[in-house]
């Protein structure tokens, strides 16, 4: 099956990438890029990206996820950028001040992941959480990396958007086996 590709008129998924330079244009964002790319191959049904970038500054990252979870209507939120344990690395903060509940094995698996590949995958601090019908999962900065965890966590995406009363999630299973337990 064809890699599908966003359409103006598919389910909503907010990407957010987290990055001071990028927000300025001093830097090209690969993380966004990172996630269309990944879900692109991953996806087997029209969907449209909703993409933003901002600083990392917590109240501009607080208010980005608000408005593509509650305005923008994105059953899924992925964020890149901003999980390290520099000073400015607030994304995991700001993530856990606007969901209603964390679900803290999204973080746990993409490190496990991740430690395949790189010893310095215990310093970051990805999370996911919920937020009324969206799912907000933090990712990594490094389109590699994004990819590494999307594949690691995307099976439980569309049944957990399911459970939540979010958008349905189709994926393509020659790429990603969703898992949704028989009816």
């Amino acid at each position: 099956m064809p890699p599908q590709l966003p359409t103006s008129d598919g389910v909503p998924i907010g990407i957010l990438t987290v990055s001071d330079r990028a927000s300025r244009g001093e830097y090209e964002d690969k993380g966004g890029p990172g996630i269309v790319a990944a879900l692109s191959d991953i996806l087997a049904m029209p969907w449209r990206a909703v993409a933003r970038i901002v600083p990392d500054e917590r109240p501009a990252i607080e208010e980005a996820l608000r408005q593509l979870a509650d305005q923008e209507r994105c059953s899924l939120v992925l964020t890149t950028g901003g999980t390290g344990p520099a000073p400015r690395d607030v994304t995991p903060e700001a993530t856990e001040a606007v969901c209603d509940r964390i679900m803290p094995g999204f973080g746990e698996l993409m490190r496990t992941a991740s430690l395949r590949e790189v010893p310095t995958a215990i310093l970051s601090r990805q999370l996911a959480g919920l937020r009324g019908r969206s799912l907000i999962v933090n990712l990594p900065g490094k389109p590699s990396a994004i990819r590494t965890c999307l594949d690691a966590v995307f099976p439980a995406i569309p049944y957990c958007l399911d459970l939540i009363g979010g958008d349905r999630l189709d994926t393509d299973p020659d790429v990603c086996r969703a898992f949704r337990p028989k009816a």
